[in-house]
């Protein structure tokens, strides 16, 4: 697909400096830009690759428009407008109908005339696959499992048991949705496995990252709300709640029965223990270990960064020898008690 970038520019309301006759069809950075393409330049840190870049036009902000050497589509914010001209450019794949003879679908389940059904894929009794689904090789949707309209499943997802999917969901490879909660009571008998009952409801618009799991609910439901974003290789623990529009990057972890609330943003690599709340639009940097409800919206944080390895250790050992000087102040402090 091509569009030429007068058209982008009315589009997206981007003042147009250059010829708008020029047409692009494809996205490139600035440094590996050629004929026939479109570049953005967002981060300064690549400001210095807009002299010499190749390509057939640049989507920028007017600070930046001056050092442009060739066509550019001016705006406010360019990684918005960089967003949507790549959305229009590469569309996503609107599935052919139909079912795989090799998939197995039980003939309890419903599944939309619309839909595709991918090779190898299994669907369970009493499921549903909404309009226009697309359901690639080898995943599965398990019994009573629902699949909302327009939803895009990779391959080898497993929707386990009483998942609920919403519309415009996008599940990539590896995932797993309503597997057990790690729910384990110790007896004389050893560990006693405690049943896990509940579900996991999954709102619109909702993006879950390869190798994510996200377990059911130990009664109540697992729930996730409209519009979050999960990178990959997330763990979700049994009777989470994750507000809308909460974005979370990879390797984070968030115990049972943790509650984040809404326009939150999640680093990569946080930790939550259980049965905490995180208040609305809360960020939280990397490596963040979060032991406590969070009640007031801002900015938290608590890894180190790192260090070269000599001055660590120099940091490690004076660490270490807080206690003694701790008991060596209050020695004093008796001392000089004493004394007066």
């Amino acid at each position: 697909m091509s569009i030429t970038l007068g058209s982008l520019a009315a589009r997206f309301g981007c003042d147009l400096s250059g010829d708008p006759n020029i047409a692009v069809s494809r996205i490139a950075t600035l440094g590996n830009a050629s004929e026939g393409s479109i570049s953005f330049l967002a981060n300064p840190a690549y400001r210095h690759q807009l002299g010499e870049t190749r390509a057939s036009a640049v989507i920028l902000t007017q600070e930046t428009v001056d050092d442009c050497p060739v066509n550019a589509l001016v705006c406010d914010d360019p990684y918005v407008i960089f967003a949507r001209t790549a959305t229009l450019l590469y569309p996503r794949e609107v599935p052919e109908p139909g079912i795989h003879p090799s998939a197995v679908v039980d003939p309890s389940a419903t599944v939309d005339a619309s839909a595709q059904i991918g090779p190898l894929v299994a669907v369970g009794p009493g499921a549903v696959i909404g309009k226009r689904v697309s359901i690639r090789s080898g995943s599965v949707v398990g019994p009573g499992c629902s699949v909302g309209d327009d939803s895009l499943i990779y391959s080898n997802v497993t929707i386990e048991k009483r998942v609920t999917l919403g519309k415009r969901a996008i599940v990539h490879g590896g995932v797993v949705l309503g597997a057990d909660g790690f729910g384990h009571k110790m007896t004389e008998e050893g560990w006693l496995k405690v049943p896990q009952v509940g579900g996991v409801v999954i709102g619109d618009d909702v993006e879950i990252g390869a190798s994510t799991s996200i377990d059911c609910g130990a009664i109540d439901d697992t729930v996730i709300e409209d519009g979050v974003k999960l990178d990959n290789q997330i763990q979700i623990a049994h009777n989470c709640r994750i507000g809308a529009h909460t974005v979370i990057a990879s390797g984070t972890g968030v115990s049972g029965s943790t509650s984040i609330g809404s326009g939150c943003v999640i680093a990569g690599m946080v930790g939550f223990v259980g049965h905490i709340n995180i208040c609305d639009n809360v960020v939280i940097t990397g490596k963040a270990v979060v032991t406590k409800d969070i009640r007031k919206p801002g900015v938290y944080s608590s890894a180190f960064a790192a260090e070269p390895d000599r001055e660590w250790k120099r940091q490690v050992a004076r660490y270490r020898r807080l206690e003694k000087w701790e008991q060596r102040l209050k020695a004093l402090e008796e001392k000089v008690k004493a004394d007066d």
